[in-house]
């Protein structure tokens, strides 16, 4: 453990579980459908609605092996060149293998996925994909019906939900163990204020961390909390450095922040083409899937033409769909362009890159246990191995389902007992929480350093600024304490404040990562190492944090992980 919490009130009110998931994506809902289905006790915990989460955004679909004549032998070998070297092939296989399955029986939940005149799935490409082997629903609105029909089966079996919750820190019992969960609920309902669930088993599903960038397609909830919260409980996290960064994002001015409108790949898949101002294709010839390359190849390739033209973004052209394919295949994006009075049936859309998922995160094995006994982690929040050094199109959502189910296979094989936590007083000295106004300077600081384009001077200048926001944090918390609590400085704890905290940690820890990565792989593009090194980089940076809150980044001796559990 680190000796490391937030500041924040002790609980003041308490239920018991066997299992407590954190969030409420596909994988979240998915783990806690499977372990209540296995007569444990189960408690949902997500930071808004039960729909809220990330999963809902996603446009394009889910990636199976689903079609005539695909494999997931062939599926594995799309996620492998997209991973960059980095892929963990048993994890992969493990996806592409389980993949089909597990999207059949989330079929059987009730998610209803487009078919064609015959009756089979739709199928459609993306990035990376040589088949068409992406099943979407509503046309390019799959991630709010795969959430739709979840959220359904969760509550048709009532289950415990706590809504509107953001989760703080992991609670241990006297042997390190996990023992549940501190939270503090916003608003009113059954719980109110900073309280606990107490259970043996965590599940983190809390979704990414695009929120430490300035813009996102991330919804404003993905501050990297399941991330932080496993940093400050003694876990090791991974990959961290591999942010991807998705290509075609609605652009909509270069001072826009916060959540932006994405452009799904499927629209590329359908065979729309990427021009400059001038109506040239610059893809063509950068690589044999031109449009359709893996993401890191298309958004470095945006980004490279921009700074050719002098420009802020390049173009999306699909007039060519007709006004009848736009409103049939891509309502949701149609509607959102239309919104901000562009017209794709008459006019190319401007994009640019914008961060979208994180690729790393908290490291686990193939039934999803981190290295703290008791803390299991699936979705974006986790890193298995799949993705590498860039996440295959449409892969994730597969991912939190079918590691999502070999969590809840492996908590209702073992069933570990309930034990006492710890008191919060025993869990250390709590970390300094940075004042609200903070969370922009975090941003603009990743974004000019951690962006698409990286070099050493700028992690160096990103670092720099986060660490002068961690010590400015220190010392406003000691001034406030030598006044009593009272002083000038002092920052109220409070969800804003626990917020920021997060991110500042988050983006400590990917800086760190970074600033070792001295090579361009994947979606780490070091401008002043632009060569993929091999036998020094096809290797996993694992990072924790010291209990003098500084991040410690240790390089595996192979691509392979390190077991989780020293036994194993």
């Amino acid at each position: 453990m680190t000796g490391i919490r937030l500041t924040a009130p002790a609980p003041g009110w308490a239920i018991d579980a066997d299992v407590v998931v954190v969030g409420s994506g596909v994988a979240g809902l998915t783990a806690a459908l499977r372990c209540a289905a296995a007569g444990l006790d189960t408690v949902v915990v997500t930071k808004a609605r039960l729909d809220d989460g990330s999963t809902r955004w996603a446009q394009g679909g889910i990636a199976a092996a689903l079609g005539e004549g695909d494999t997931p032998e062939q599926h594995l070998d799309d996620t492998l060149v997209a991973g960059a070297g980095l892929c963990d092939e048993e994890a992969v296989r493990t996806l592409v293998t389980e993949g089909p399955d597990a999207v059949r029986r989330l079929i059987d939940t009730g998610a209803h996925f487009d078919t064609t005149d015959g009756g089979d799935i739709a199928l459609t490409r993306e990035g990376g994909h040589h088949r068409r082997r992406i099943a979407h629903a509503g046309g390019d609105a799959t991630g709010a019906e795969i959430s739709r029909a979840l959220v359904a089966a969760v509550r048709e079996a009532a289950l415990h939900t706590i809504e509107n919750a953001l989760v703080l820190d992991l609670l241990t019992d006297a042997e390190g163990r996990t023992a549940g969960v501190s939270l503090h609920v916003m608003g009113e309902g059954q719980h109110d204020g900073v309280g606990a669930v107490r259970a043996p088993s965590v599940v983190l599903a809390t979704g990414g961390m695009g929120q430490v960038f300035s813009a996102t397609t991330n919804p404003s909830v993905s501050t990297g909390d399941g991330v932080a919260l496993a940093l400050r409980a003694g876990a090791e996290v991974s990959d961290l450095e591999f942010v991807q960064f998705h290509p075609t994002v609605l652009f909509l001015g270069a001072d826009s922040e916060g959540q932006q409108p994405l452009v799904s790949e499927a629209v590329r898949g359908e065979g729309a083409h990427l021009v400059d101002a001038d109506g040239v294709r610059f893809m063509t010839g950068q690589h044999e899937l031109a449009e359709l390359a893996p993401r890191d190849i298309v958004a470095k390739g945006i980004t490279r033409r921009m700074h050719e033209k002098g420009a802020e973004h390049m173009y999306l052209d699909a007039r060519h769909f007709g006004a009848a394919m736009w409103e049939q295949r891509f309502p949701t994006i149609l509607a959102a362009c239309r919104s901000h009075g562009i017209d794709p049936v008459t006019e190319p859309v401007p994009v640019a890159p914008a961060a979208h998922y994180a690729s790393g995160g908290v490291r686990t094995d193939l039934r999803g246990r981190t290295t703290v006994p008791g803390l299991y982690a699936c979705g974006e929040v986790a890193c298995t191995g799949v993705h590498g050094a860039n996440r295959l199109a449409s892969n994730s959502l597969l991912e939190g389902l079918v590691f999502a189910e070999r969590i809840a296979a492996d908590i209702a094989e073992t069933r570990p007992p309930r034990t006492e936590p710890a008191a919060v007083a025993d869990a250390g000295e709590p970390v300094a929480l940075p004042a609200p106004e903070a969370r922009t300077a975090i941003q603009r600081a990743m974004t000019r350093g951690a962006g698409v384009l990286r070099s050493a001077d700028s992690l160096a200048a990103a670092a720099a600024e986060l660490e002068a926001l961690h010590r400015e944090a220190a010392a406003d918390a000691e001034e406030a304490g030598e006044a009593g609590g009272s002083g000038a400085k002092a920052v109220v704890p409070g969800v804003d404040a626990w917020e920021v905290a997060n991110l500042l940690l988050v983006s400590r820890v990917l800086v760190a990562a970074a600033r070792d990565r001295e090579e361009t792989r994947g979606c780490h593009w070091r401008e002043d190492r632009p060569d993929r090194d091999d036998a020094h980089g096809r290797r996993h940076l694992v990072v924790r944090i010291a209990p003098d809150r500084t991040p410690v980044v240790h390089r595996t001796e192979t691509a392979a992980f390190p077991p989780v559990r020293p036994s194993d």
